[in-house]
């Protein structure tokens, strides 16, 4: 069995994830612990503890158990003293005061959830991420960073604060694996964020797993205004010390022009201009409208309209694994 690991955080871990879940491969998934907004920045603030929200994320994408728990792990409280925490939040930070280790309360919850596969954070470490910009001004968090419209005008350093070492399962999990997969996410927010641990980009060039870099459709205006695959890769790169994918995985499924009408004061299409580049491959990844519709996933519901198929993403992988 082919071991495939998935570096990221937020959706763009669900997605590859939920994808792959329906194949006979050992999955394992290293989430960025930089998030510090909504429910997980207020418990992250008042409890100290590890940022719970992506790690939940892929916990519900992993999981085998019935709809009525996955329902019950993303459930978000409307009204009184927990209004807007989700129910997994609150289990995985209560789990790591109990357990005293946030991994060992990542890994009850997988029992629980019966996933297939592993999740694990990055770092152990309490970190805030930063961002200074070429006006000097300085980004405090995630959260800022994410919802910031001036990243396309130029920033001088991204970093973690303090300066974390690697979780050692999470660099022993990239060094046996046979596939890693990176993104897709967003770059500064959900991307960058692991190659900035202590260990983790050298273990990226020392590996001898075959890499995947899955491009967003998407740039969000303000953060990577006219970004191209490229760009991205580029950008990537910097933090991991050089190019290291051996391929790049590109949608060219055309989205709805309502739907592209609808976001065109928000975001715009990645453009690809790496067609000649021969580790590119190109397929169409969309979700399609009708399946959006009916779909009762709840994390997907909150997910962008344009988005990638987890299934067709899957697929697109796994005629790489069947070669390796």
């Amino acid at each position: 069995m082919k071991k495939v690991v998935v570096i990221g955080g937020g959706t763009g871990n669900f997605v590859v994830l939920r994808g792959l879940k329906k194949y006979d491969v050992d999955l394992a998934a290293i989430v960025s612990m930089a998030d510090d907004g909504g429910s997980t920045g207020v418990l992250r603030d008042e409890l100290g503890v590890l940022p719970p929200g992506d790690v939940r994320q892929c916990l519900v994408a992993l999981s085998d158990s019935g709809r009525l728990m996955r329902s019950l792990m993303n459930y978000r409280f409307e009204n009184g003293g927990l209004q807007g925490h989700s129910f997994g939040n609150l289990l995985l930070s209560a789990l790591e005061k109990v357990t005293g280790s946030f991994e060992k309360a990542v890994e009850e919850v997988g029992k629980i959830m019966n996933i297939k596969g592993k999740v694990l954070p990055v770092t152990q470490n309490k970190v805030r991420l930063k961002m200074i910009l070429n006006d000097g001004n300085v980004l405090q968090g995630e959260g800022e960073i994410c919802t910031s419209r001036v990243l396309d005008q130029g920033y001088q350093s991204i970093y973690l604060e303090p300066f974390p070492k690697a979780d050692p399962h999470a660099l022993q999990e990239i060094m046996d694996a046979d596939l890693v997969i990176v993104g897709p996410g967003g770059l500064y927010s959900s991307l960058i964020p692991n190659l900035l641990v202590e260990g983790v980009s050298k273990a990226l060039r020392d590996t001898e797993a075959t890499t995947i870099y899955i491009a967003n459709l998407m740039n969000k205006k303000g953060q990577t205004t006219g970004f191209s695959v490229s760009r991205h890769l580029q950008e990537l790169s910097r933090f991991l010390g050089k190019d290291i994918f051996d391929h790049v995985l590109v949608n060219n499924g055309v989205p709805a022009a309502d739907l592209v009408k609808r976001y065109e004061t928000e975001a715009a299409l990645v453009e690809n201009d790496m067609q000649d580049d021969p580790r590119v491959i190109c397929a169409n990844l969309l979700e399609d409208q009708m399946h959006q519709a009916n779909s009762a996933d709840a994390l997907a519901k909150h997910r962008t309209l344009i988005r990638h198929d987890a299934h067709k993403v899957a697929a697109e992988i796994m005629k790489i694994v069947v070669d390796l």
